[in-house]
């Protein structure tokens, strides 16, 4: 039995809270904070509504290293799920330190004012956190997350060694909007027009953003465009599964949102430096985020499927020579709102949040400083996600991706 406090409370937060909240066996106690407290009490009332469950809420501005901290040691939570935006990673882990608490998230950091995210700052937190006798979990979303448990799964039970991994990340939700994201804007936006890179031969390759496009035909969605760019587990698995030539990552976007992006992009409106307007400072890519959807609103009208998974070619374990295996999860858009109010992209990044707390305060895994995903056991986690609503598929295929 476990106290746990989240913060964040967007659709991710919303998802997590409320299956964190059909297991009360492992979350005796959920608090959530969020720069908007309203926003909180509205997850809390559809919480008590679906389970019975009790959810305590507070106003925290994240970014207030001592306001954060007087919260955590007023509440004393085991775990503090960190489900707010990836600028406020270090702030709120020296917050725990502070505290005393664990820390887990689903996002590495990210500098407000460089579209630029990678480990290295969480990862240089190692001995503080092991000398204060503390966990911190990185990256327990779905990608970066599943995908990354997914590849170890195979590593342990199909694969010797993985020569070439493919992550591929397909929404085939149709949401009805002319344009909206299915996340934070702001975070979405800056991810997609970045600089693509993947591994290869020993070192990261850069590209220009949306600069490489494959067609692939994804099961129950159908075929669809995808595009080579970065993402933050390729950091960390090129540095846990060190005998890997190449790994890619590769993202589905539709015409549509590539043709208002493109605008968006040619006019300024992504710009992430000030702009001055009426005597005074705005971000343009902020301003934005203020006219489209909130994400969070997408849910009742989202119809679909997601299909996120890994393609992986290496020796296999049984010696029978070079073998490709591909291991994904499809998920609903429709049944994940019906079970928590929210979307399937909130929804497969929420789920993996409540089983990586899960994994803590069980202790199923366990250590002292900063750690990834790929440095634990893959068994106990994989099969939360077939108790939980992502059940997982693994087949043999016939031969590597052909490209």
């Amino acid at each position: 039995m476990s106290k746990v406090l989240v913060i964040g409370a967007g659709g991710v937060g919303s998802v997590a809270v409320h299956k964190m909240a059909m297991n009360p066996g492992i979350f005796s106690e959920i608090v959530l904070a969020s720069r908007t407290v309203s926003k909180c009490d509205a997850i809390a009332e559809s919480v008590k509504h679906r389970t019975g469950q009790i959810v305590k809420t507070h106003q925290i501005d994240a970014d207030d290293v001592a306001a954060t901290t007087a919260l955590l040691k007023a509440e004393k939570p085991e775990l503090v799920v960190n489900l707010a935006l990836p600028y406020q990673d270090l702030a709120i882990m020296d917050a725990c330190l502070n505290a005393g608490v664990d820390y887990m998230d689903t996002a590495n950091y990210e500098p407000k004012d460089v579209a630029k995210f990678e480990y290295r700052w969480q990862w240089e937190y190692h001995d503080r956190f092991k000398e204060a006798g503390l966990m911190a979990l990185l990256g327990s979303g779905f990608d970066p997350g599943v995908t990354s448990v997914f590849a170890m799964w195979l590593k342990k039970h199909k694969l010797k060694t993985i020569r070439t991994l493919d992550i591929l990340d397909c929404n085939g939700g149709d949401h009805g909007q002319a344009f909206a994201t299915n996340f934070n804007p702001e975070i979405n936006i800056r991810e997609v027009t970045a600089p693509a890179r993947h591994w290869e031969n020993g070192e990261f390759v850069e590209t220009p953003a949306m600069g490489v496009k494959q067609q692939f035909d994804f099961e129950e969605v159908g075929p669809k465009n995808m595009y080579m760019m970065y993402h933050e587990e390729l950091e960390s698995l090129a540095r846990f599964v060190p005998e890997m030539e190449r790994a890619r990552f590769w993202m589905t976007f539709g015409d549509e949102y590539i043709k208002h992006l493109t605008v968006l992009q040619n006019v300024g409106m992504t710009r992430i430096d000030p702009v001055m307007y009426e005597g005074r400072e705005i971000i343009p890519l902020q301003f934005l985020k203020a006219v489209l959807p909130e994400p969070s609103s997408l849910g009742e009208t989202t119809k679909g499927k997601t299909n996120i998974g890994d393609i992986a070619t290496g020796e296999a374990l049984d010696g029978s020579g070079e073998k490709t295996f591909y291991i994904k999860n499809i998920c609903d858009h429709e049944d994940a709102y019906a079970e928590t109010g929210n979307q399937a992209v909130s929804y497969t990044t929420g789920v993996p949040a409540m089983i990586g707390a899960a994994m803590m305060l069980t202790r199923k895994w366990r250590g002292e400083g900063v750690f990834n995903m790929e440095q634990f056991d893959p068994d106990p986690f994989m099969e939360m996600l077939n108790e939980h609503g992502l059940p997982w598929t693994v087949e043999e295929l016939d031969a590597p991706l052909p490209f």
